[in-house]
């Protein structure tokens, strides 16, 4: 009993591990105290066989896997955080190569087209019109602290691209609206860090 113990033990720990959860993220799900989910982890007990169920079907795989020995790293199944995580990934590169595409797109039109100007400037006004899905994922999907860096980002490539786009008339001095625009997004930031006690 002692050997199937550790056994389970062992992938407990291993699927919680690679699904990213804490003992206690565990022990929420499962309706249990994580010192519950820390006893079974260290083989000083063991789930009953309903528990092992419910983990089983928590972790995509079946009670047969639970109960024999070393998966070893290669064979642990995919968590559905971690499935979920690498989707949304790909949706919001898709997302950002949708907007190159889009300026590609616009590059190629301008070449047959009859007014002539700097086709180049699709690909600078490209990496703001980027920023800004890639601020919409953050927003929905990521980690909103760091929203504030790319707000940062799109605000001085905002500026970038409409100063390269009015290149002939030299308005390098729309840099400067980017220092206190700069100034008011670190105090918000440090106010919402303080709203929210972190």
């Amino acid at each position: 009993m002692e050997d199937i113990r550790q056994i389970v033990a062992a992938n407990i720990a291993a699927l919680r591990k690679n699904a990213g959860y804490t003992q206690l993220a565990l022990a929420q799900k499962l309706q249990y105290s994580d010192k519950a989910v820390s006893k079974w982890e260290s083989g000083a007990s063991m789930p009953d066989a309903g528990v092992l169920l419910e983990i089983a079907s928590l972790f995509g795989v079946t009670v047969d896997y639970l109960l024999q020995e070393s998966h070893g790293e290669d064979r642990l199944p995919i968590s559905p955080v971690a499935d979920r995580r690498r989707r949304r990934l790909i949706i919001a590169l898709l997302s950002v190569s949708l907007v190159w595409l889009l300026a590609t797109a616009v590059f190629v039109f301008m070449t047959f087209s009859p007014v002539k100007g700097p086709m180049w400037l699709s690909f600078i006004w490209a990496v703001p019109a980027s920023l800004v899905v890639a601020l919409v994922f953050n927003s929905i999907w990521g980690v909103r602290r760091q929203n504030y860096l790319y707000i940062s980002l799109l605000m001085w490539t905002l500026l970038g691209a409409v100063y390269l786009t009015c290149l002939p008339y030299n308005l390098w001095l729309l840099y400067v609206i980017g220092v206190p625009g700069q100034v008011i997004i670190l105090l918000w930031a440090g106010m919402q860090k303080k709203a929210s006690g972190m």
